[in-house]
């Protein structure tokens, strides 16, 4: 699938054509072109040169409250997407924006497997589409879209603000601004530039540790971009967005779950960031060496922060019998 060749193919026709292909995209989530209602003609010249078909596999988790997608793009690589449904009836999709990641985060399956490339923006909305229409069967639709797969989403800035803004398209997916996520290491340029976007999406910060020492060890990226500088460069998005920021904190047992970490986290927050943030308690999908913190654990945690003054929540684990983190099915393909 490659939307990219659409402007071209119908540059010659009136631009009422391309109104059309892009509602039978968008709006009725046609999976082909003979389910439009085109011409006869130009529905064979894009069923030629713009086939629709997306090529992946899909896994559904015991619970049903999962699914994750192994897309296979076009030069024969592979990403991952994962739909989420919660109680309240949101649908909220995960969606890579590399192929790979060259961070190497320790817990990370993504990391392990190295960077390729960056992701087009078609790319990125290809991971849309395909759960858009899986939910267009059973009448729903999706809620949320996060970037928070495979790779750095601020280290593929232009594509993923194509791409958001594509989400975001009232003729499109119309999917509200407040309901798109990015989550990024700590990326401080990309975090600058998205201060400037008239885009009131949401951020995250992915911290999972709360000093240097062992956030150097968990993630290299932080001898680049040290606390302080990230969590100044977000007090300054802060200010100038007035958005509340998300800080993702991964629990993993016996590494960053002790009491007195917690306690440590709360200084460092409650020192740096001044107000509108809060902190995302995440149980680990396992990928290796580490094991996710047990739920007393996290919620003795999560008692501790609060004791701080800092606001907290626990988030459900997702998918761990399909592989739910990142990267962890592609790896496995690869590996095979």
């Amino acid at each position: 699938m490659n939307l990219g060749n659409l402007n071209v193919i119908l540059k010659s026709f009136p631009s009422f054509r391309f109104k059309q292909a892009e509602e039978a995209i968008y709006k009725n989530l046609i999976s082909n072109w003979n389910e439009s209602n085109l011409p006869k003609e130009l529905k064979e010249l894009l069923s030629k040169e713009c086939p629709l078909e997306i090529k992946a596999e899909l896994l559904k988790s015991k619970d049903g409250k999962t699914y994750k997608a192994l897309i296979n793009l076009e030069d024969e690589n592979a990403i991952e997407t994962v739909l989420m449904r919660h109680k309240d009836d949101r649908n909220t999709v995960c969606v890579s924006s590399q192929v790979g990641c060259a961070l190497g985060c320790d817990f990370c399956a993504t990391g392990k497997s190295g960077f390729k490339r960056n992701l087009t923006s078609g790319e990125i909305i290809e991971q849309v589409l395909f759960f858009a229409r899986f939910l267009k069967k059973e009448g729903q639709a999706i809620t949320n879209v996060v970037f928070m797969g495979m790779g750095e989403p601020l280290l593929n800035y232009d594509e993923v603000i194509r791409a958001i803004k594509i989400i975001n398209d009232k003729n499109k997916f119309n999917i509200g601004a407040r309901k798109i996520s990015v989550s990024t290491v700590g990326i401080i340029e990309g975090i600058k530039k998205l201060t400037k976007e008239p885009l009131q999406i949401n951020l995250a910060l992915s911290l999972h540790a709360p000093d240097d020492k062992l956030r150097n060890e968990l993630m290299p990226i932080n001898n680049k971009y040290p606390l302080k500088k990230i969590l100044s460069t977000i007090k300054e998005y802060i200010a100038r967005t007035n958005r509340k920021v998300m800080i993702e904190y991964l629990m993993l047992e016996n590494i960053n779950d002790y009491p007195e970490q917690a306690v440590q986290l709360a200084e460092l927050l409650n020192n740096n960031l001044e107000s509108l943030y809060f902190v995302n308690l995440i149980s680990y999908n396992p990928t290796g060496i580490y094991k996710p913190s047990r739920s007393e654990r996290i919620e003795k945690f999560k008692e501790n922060l609060e004791k701080c003054g800092v606001d907290a929540i626990q988030r459900y684990r997702y998918g761990v019998d399909i592989k739910g983190a990142c990267g962890q099915l592609a790896g496995k393909r690869r590996t095979k």
